[in-house]
């Protein structure tokens, strides 16, 4: 018995030391603080933080892209309605406002249920654990990842792709995934990689290494691809913001050459260039 009751007494204090190398457990959000959160982590520690004051942008703010607009809105309504949607990845030029479009859907479902949850790149190896503490809660998730790439090797590839359609676990139905990226098939494409492809009885037959990034992106089923702008569609979103500014219009007319310029050194005409000019013309005629 004496033996017995030492060797339960040192298991207890080794399974105590243990303790302190596991990660503590998952804690619930306050889910009414707000419709946006961030998942954080800290150390072992990680956990959902909501975010007070998310970026409002109305759908509205968003010119020159309505097709895009209506896209992403019906997949949406479809997702809050309980209906079968899609996950989205947006890509194409910097700042023709990919990343605003997803914010601006926040902005117009949220009091229709719909919650956005930021995560970073390098967290995405804890999606199973985010995607488990949504499972079964009444609101819509939208995990969001915003400037999306990978090297090759990354974990976080890997465990993006199991769970967009690779786990024999199945996502909830509350849950999809919005994307954005800089590169269509988010990971870095090589001129040898493309050079071993094959041509057999008039198909074409993409080397394996094309064929492993290819596999991610097609993952998504909805994609959104975004241009840079025109001339006119650059100094159309440069006088929208005027006007959300309240710059007057006879100042809005006489803008039109500075926001070339300014479009000129900054070597871009998107939305968010027009939107950097709009702020800094309008500061010009606040009190």
């Amino acid at each position: 018995m004496t033996d017995l009751n030492q060797f339960l007494s040192r298991a207890e204090r080794l399974l105590e030391r243990l303790e302190q190398f596991l990660p503590p457990a998952l804690t619930e959000p306050d889910w009414s603080a707000s419709v946006a959160f961030r998942w954080r982590r800290s150390g072992k520690a990680a956990s959902l933080q909501p975010i007070p004051r998310p970026h409002q942008i109305r759908l509205s703010d968003l010119q020159d892209i309505d097709d895009k607009k209506e896209r992403i809105v019906a997949n949406t309504r479809q997702f809050l309605a309980g209906k079968r949607a899609n996950n989205v990845l947006l890509t194409g030029a910097r700042g023709t406002g990919k990343s605003s479009l997803v914010k601006a859907v926040l902005t117009e479902f949220s009091s229709q249920g719909l919650r956005l949850i930021e995560v970073d790149k390098d967290d995405l190896i804890d999606l199973p654990d985010i995607v488990e503490q949504l499972d079964g809660r009444p609101e819509r998730f939208i995990l969001f990842t915003d400037d999306l790439s990978f090297e090759d090797g990354e974990p976080a590839y890997k465990a993006l792709k199991s769970v967009l359609d690779g786990s024999v676990a199945a996502v909830p139905d509350n849950v999809l995934i919005y994307a954005t990226s800089n590169r269509r098939h988010l990971m870095p494409e090589y001129f040898a990689e493309n050079a071993a492809t094959k041509h057999l009885d008039g198909e074409v037959h993409p080397a394996e290494a094309v064929e492993e990034k290819i596999s991610l992106s097609e993952r998504f089923g909805l994609w959104i691809s975004f241009y840079p702008f025109s001339q006119d569609e650059y100094l159309a979103v440069v006088n929208h913001w005027l006007g959300e500014f309240g710059v007057p219009t006879d100042a809005i007319a006489n803008a039109r050459g500075e926001a070339l310029q300014w479009a000129l050194l900054r070597g871009s005409r998107s939305g968010r260039v027009a939107w950097q000019f709009a702020r800094d013309y309008a500061g010009r005629f606040e009190a």
